[in-house]
């Protein structure tokens, strides 16, 4: 969410940041924002005026009681000021009740208008324009067939979503065996991987309140995502990061303690919905995974280069399980409301002889912050910090990618070394079937 007066003194800034984003729908929001905070300003001035002058003319109204009892005349003149401090308290209470429903319009239209993306970011109308940056590790394609990835995972008996449809419905799974345990061991990897970059392991709530949901993303997303707990003023997570940067709401944070860097592990829930093509079957696109999650609270000139060391963690950790990847930087268009600047890392598939969506790091700049009322005290006084967050890893989803890149001619799948430790030394699984 954008400060209010920057939008008061930039109005052209933010509606060229609109026609960048495709979003000219939104252009009228501008106009309409300037003219409820104009007259929300001028109430708040009217209103601070009649509170100035409430005590001056109850001082007159005693002076002159006080007065009455030796001149009656004035009398008289007490009621005329008694009479105008009742109707200013009247008209001081229509301000009030004026000023709360203007503040009310006024922030749900700043919640609609974007954040102002960073001059690096690509302009283009949706995904199909993202821009490759770089590739890292050389993408193959085996001299055997790899089937789809849920073949895999049955031939070593470890997927069952026959039974998680009948017990859940679609977009569940059951997992088994040593693929149940290679995704708990990469999910321990990653968290090895980033304690040992200095980040603070957390496992956070995974129900979270209305305000930090409205805090932490915008309401399109929110409807698209989130599933609400019927009766209760409850969400769950569609991502550790909803309930790790809420974690500062409210809270004035001490400068010598930024940056802030936390990774933490959740389970995640997600609507997902509308039609998904034959490659989002399986557990690609599901309602419930686990993911390893990063986020960074840090002051504004740092927030671009942890956005940089953020991504190249990602890549990091991906490498060291043998699985090339790239990294895709987000366009215009493709960017949600609250994002400065966005990239995607992407894995290889040799099955599709095409990168896939595994992780995805944000720079927030200060919106998160603004709306969940985080402060920062300096030596300077307060200020808004920024916000990051990136995947560490998400399997199931990361799975694909891990088997596909590792499997063997034979079907087996060769388990990296640095990932062994996790899997009890067990460096290849063998199929059952």
């Amino acid at each position: 969410m954008l400060d209010i007066r920057f939008v008061r003194e930039n109005p052209d800034a933010v509606k060229e940041n609109i026609k960048k984003k495709f979003q000219e729908a939104k252009l009228p929001l501008v106009d309409q924002v300037i003219a409820l905070d104009e007259e929300n300003r001028a109430a708040v001035s009217e209103a601070n005026e009649l509170r100035a002058s409430r005590n001056a003319l109850s001082k007159q109204v005693g002076m002159l009681m006080g007065q009455a009892k030796k001149d009656p005349s004035k009398l008289e003149e007490a009621e005329a000021v008694k009479a105008q401090v009742k109707a200013n308290a009247d008209r001081l209470a229509e301000l009030e009740a004026k000023e709360t429903e203007l503040a009310a319009q006024i922030r749900k239209i700043m919640l609609q208008i974007p954040n102002i993306i960073d001059p690096s970011v690509p302009i283009g109308p949706d995904d199909s324009a993202n821009v490759e940056v770089e590739r890292f590790g050389e993408p193959k394609v085996p001299d055997f067939p790899i089937p789809y990835h849920t073949e895999i995972m049955e031939s070593f008996r470890g997927i069952d979503m026959d039974a998680a449809g009948r017990v859940s419905g679609n977009g569940f799974y059951y997992l088994l065996g040593d693929v149940a345990r290679l995704h708990e061991a990469v999910l321990a990897y990653a968290r090895d991987f980033m304690i040992n970059k200095g980040f603070t392991f957390c496992i956070p709530p995974f129900m979270i309140h209305g305000n930090v949901v409205e805090g932490v993303m915008s309401q399109t997303d929110m409807e698209a995502m989130m599933y609400k707990i019927e009766g209760e003023d409850l969400y769950l997570i569609g991502t550790s990061e909803h309930s790790m940067i809420g974690k500062f709401i409210d809270q004035i944070i001490p400068e010598e303690s930024l940056p802030q860097t936390l990774t933490s592990y959740s389970p995640c829930f997600r609507k997902e919905k509308g039609a998904h093509g034959i490659e989002e079957r399986g557990v690609y696109r599901i309602h419930q995974f686990e993911k390893q999650e990063m986020i960074v609270v840090c002051r504004p000139e740092d927030s671009m280069d942890w956005y940089e060391k953020m991504w190249r963690y990602s890549v990091e950790l991906f490498r060291s399980l043998d699985i090339p990847v790239r990294q895709l930087e987000c366009c215009s268009g493709d960017l949600a409301d609250l994002k400065v600047k966005s990239c995607d890392i992407e894995a290889w598939s040799p099955r599709q002889q095409k990168y896939f969506e595994v992780c995805s790091c944000s720079n927030l700049g200060d919106a998160q912050a603004r709306r969940l009322k985080m402060r920062v005290k300096g030596e300077k006084g307060t200020y808004l910090p920024h916000t990051l967050n990136n995947t560490v890893v998400a399997p199931p989803r990361m799975l694909i990618a891990f088997l596909e890149n590792n499997l063997q001619a034979d079907g087996s799948v060769v388990i990296p070394q640095v990932l062994r430790p996790y899997m009890g030394g067990l460096e290849v699984m063998v199929p059952e079937k």
